[in-house]
């Protein structure tokens, strides 16, 4: 290996090691950061030219992810998650009602929108219900971090390693839903009854008091158009419509409006998560340049030995670059299906191991509630052992 191949080999390393700590030691920047600067040291080490890095950008998956934020955001801005969140909620009884209410609601939304997108609208929700009710919030954050992951396993839309997925892959939206919901559903219903032993208080039946009216604006015509498109879009994704061209037509019908100007869109749109994307991309065609992923192919022989790659990777370096590091290697549609399960259930392992849990665990802290490591420990552990296994027994 020559110095320049060593030099790449060497940003390569800092790189994922960024991406797995967040940032770098000392230095100011994020994983969005460190992608960038680590594909950009590729391109001046030589290991690939602009025009290399730049075929390397998959543009489906670019497109499909900015799609569904667009949408997100005419959503937010309509108040249709808090319209939604509201009408589950006041369906809830009893504590142990409002903990299923929670979590199958959030798993629902999380399938259809973006799990961190849900994490972070949803948290004050659910700490304002909590403290009006005179509730322990702990419990029901917990759910709502393992619903929102949990939940975004079903579908292509759920999380950003689905849509790496489903990008790569060409498996249709029905082919994903219909392999991968039993496993969300059940999963929802476990984390239920694990919260209930866990927490004896979310074991009442006793009747609460009236529930607090939430916060949250509504605004119809905004809400009626948003619901028109995701509709439409929902149906074109069963009718086999490629994802990354719907997702495409119906930002555009969202902002062609008199109503929301486009920099509020735009505002809404996760720029970092785009720019954390696109450098991912060149870094795994670094990867491949050099070889790398040759060290990869023992871990990806067998099905049970793809899954825990996926698994372990997205511990040590995050889901999305887990996925992209190991996509090379897979080849049938149950493998794809597995490297999503892998890579997403493995975000509810630990407190660190998905960004929405981070979402949700800073937006308590900002409040005055705190959950632990370990509090999230012994209910993620069960959860993530029990869900593998489901998969793989399924798969």
């Amino acid at each position: 290996m020559g110095f320049r191949e060593t030099l790449s080999l060497l940003v390569l390393l800092l790189a994922y090691l960024g991406l797995a700590l967040g940032g770098l030691p000392g230095y100011r920047m994020n994983r969005a950061g460190v992608a960038l600067v680590g594909a950009s040291l590729l391109v001046l080490l030589e290991a690939l030219d602009l025009e290399e890095a730049w075929r390397a950008l998959d543009a489906s998956t670019l497109v499909f992810l900015f799609g569904v934020m667009v949408l997100n955001a005419q959503l937010a801005y309509a108040g249709f998650f808090g319209l939604v969140t509201a009408g589950l909620l006041r369906l809830a009884r009893t504590p142990l009602a409002l903990l299923a209410l929670l979590t199958f609601g959030a798993g629902g939304l999380s399938a259809l929108f973006l799990n961190d997108t849900m994490a972070l609208l949803l948290t004050p929700l659910v700490l304002q219900v909590a403290r009006g009710l005179g509730l322990n919030p702990v419990p029901y954050l917990l759910a709502l971090m393992g619903a929102v992951n949990t939940g975004s396993l079903m579908t292509p839309t759920g999380n950003p390693q689905n849509i790496v997925v489903a990008s790569l892959s060409g498996l249709s939206y029905l082919e994903f839903l219909g392999a991968l919901w039993p496993v969300g559903l059940l999963g929802l219903a476990l984390q239920v009854l694990l919260l209930a032993l866990l927490y004896p208080e979310v074991r009442s039946l006793k009747p609460l008091p009236p529930l607090p009216p939430l916060r949250y604006r509504l605004h119809r015509g905004l809400l009626g158009k948003g619901l028109l498109v995701a509709s439409g879009l929902l149906l074109a994704f069963l009718l086999g419509y490629p994802m990354a061209q719907g997702a495409l037509v119906a930002a555009g019908l969202l902002l062609f409006t008199r109503r929301l100007r486009s920099e509020r869109f735009f505002m809404r749109v996760d720029w970092e998560l785009l720019v954390m994307f696109g450098g991912l991309f060149v870094l795994t065609e670094g990867v491949r340049r050099l070889g790398l992923a040759e060290a990869l192919l023992p871990l990806a022989q067998s099905p049970l030995g793809l899954l825990l790659a996926a698994t372990l990777l997205s511990l040590l370096v995050s889901n999305v670059p887990a996925v992209l590091l190991l996509a090379p290697l897979v080849h049938e549609p149950k493998d794809w299906l597995l490297l999503a399960g892998g890579s997403t259930l493995a975000g509810n392992l630990t407190l660190l191991a998905s960004v929405a849990n981070l979402i949700v665990a800073e937006g308590a802290k900002r409040e005055g509630v705190r959950v632990g490591f370990a509090e999230h420990l012994r209910f993620g552990l069960p959860l993530t052992l029990f869900l593998l296994g489901l998969l793989y027994a399924l798969l």
